[in-house]
């Protein structure tokens, strides 16, 4: 699902969970044909397979994912924050709010039942027991209005049978949906302030502080002050029947507080654009405006003001962040707990940016 296909909540199915049993009118268990008729009919968008096997379908007018493991058969549901069912677990419901929130409900209705609450790897609330796993993303304005981003993150949840419940994300039928491996946590609140941050000029379309655009891994490493990555992530590439080679395509610098990200139109990896992060990187100016570290809609609204008093088009990118056309920067959002920050990525011309 996408927040532009975002419904108002008066127009949300309300489903209640059972724990791993199912919830709504879906039933773990279930094969594809009985979960599109139990969803009314409702076809899927996206249909994913995972070794000749069905893995996962999209129904967008639902606001739900089914994962299937074997035979095909339901295993788990995810539940979009911004379109799909309004979910109910007792007296606390479960979507479209705030995390911590939630959290708080979650935990006084395990100690009434007697079962634990742990945090999962995004650090929102889990619960084996009942096969639930919360989540979050970006919260946005009403659909009847212009796309606005607001400040804060809303509830989502991965529901799971019995198979899954007391690791859900680390089996292959929720990991060939979603691989957290590829995905960043939530480390809480900023540490910084904008005006505690260094500062980085911005070259746009060649670079930003002591990064350019078109340096090598080993430049990239010297620049940062030859600190290690904290992260390397990228994919195989294979060639015929032999082994093939592994492509790098970002490296995530934690101290310094931006990734890295690299591609290689004639062979060896170089710098093709930068993320400098909300909570901890340097701070970054547009024309007197900080662009770092700060309430994600005003830095939208900001940016898109002096764009339009530049005369120049702004664009939208495709996590929904605003950016000026031709000048290669989009502000980005970093969650902070509940809250969000803004961030940046600047990268080179005809760079492709996958989100």
């Amino acid at each position: 699902m996408s927040w532009w296909n975002r419904k108002p909540q008066e127009e949300r199915a309300r489903w209640v969970l059972e724990p791993l049993l199912g919830v709504g009118p879906l039933r773990f268990g279930m094969d594809p044909e009985q979960v599109q008729a139990a969803l009314g009919g409702a076809d899927a968008s996206v249909s994913q397979t995972s070794g000749g096997r069905l893995s996962w379908q999209l129904y967008p007018d639902v606001g739900v994912t089914a994962i299937y493991g074997h035979g095909p058969r339901l295993v788990a549901v995810a539940v979009d924050p911004w379109c799909g069912p309004l979910v109910r677990l007792g007296d606390v419901e479960l979507i479209a709010r705030v995390p911590s929130e939630v959290r708080a409900d979650i935990r006084g209705l395990a100690r009434s039942a007697g079962v634990s609450v742990r945090s999962n790897w995004s650090g929102d609330a889990e619960v084996a027991a009942w096969g639930l796993s919360m989540g979050a993303a970006q919260d946005w304005g009403p659909p009847s209005e212009e796309a606005t981003r607001k400040d804060r993150v809303i509830t989502d949840a991965l529901l799971v049978g019995s198979e899954l419940a007391e690791d859900p994300y680390a089996t292959a039928p929720v990991t060939n949906w979603y691989d957290v491996r590829e995905a960043r946590p939530n480390p809480g609140a900023s540490p910084l302030l904008p005006q505690e941050r260094p500062y980085w000029a911005w070259t746009p379309s060649a670079g930003v502080g002591p990064l350019r655009f078109g340096m090598t891994v080993n430049q990239v490493s010297a620049a940062l002050g030859r600190e290690a990555p904290a992260v390397r992530r990228g994919w195989n590439l294979w060639a015929g029947r032999g082994a093939g080679t592994w492509d790098l395509r970002e490296e995530q610098f934690d101290g310094a507080g931006v990734t890295a990200h690299y591609w290689s139109p004639e062979g060896a990896p170089t710098l093709a654009a930068v993320t400098v992060d909300g909570r901890t990187g340097p701070q970054v100016k547009w024309d007197g405006i900080k662009l770092i570290g700060r309430p994600v809609s005003k830095v939208d609204t900001e940016v898109i003001r002096h764009i339009e008093e530049r005369g120049l088009e702004w664009v939208v990118h495709c996590d929904g962040g605003p950016g000026p056309d031709e000048l290669n920067m989009y502000i980005r959002a970093t969650r902070t707990g509940d809250n969000l920050v803004s961030g940046a990525r600047f990268f080179a011309p005809d760079w492709e940016d996958r989100g």
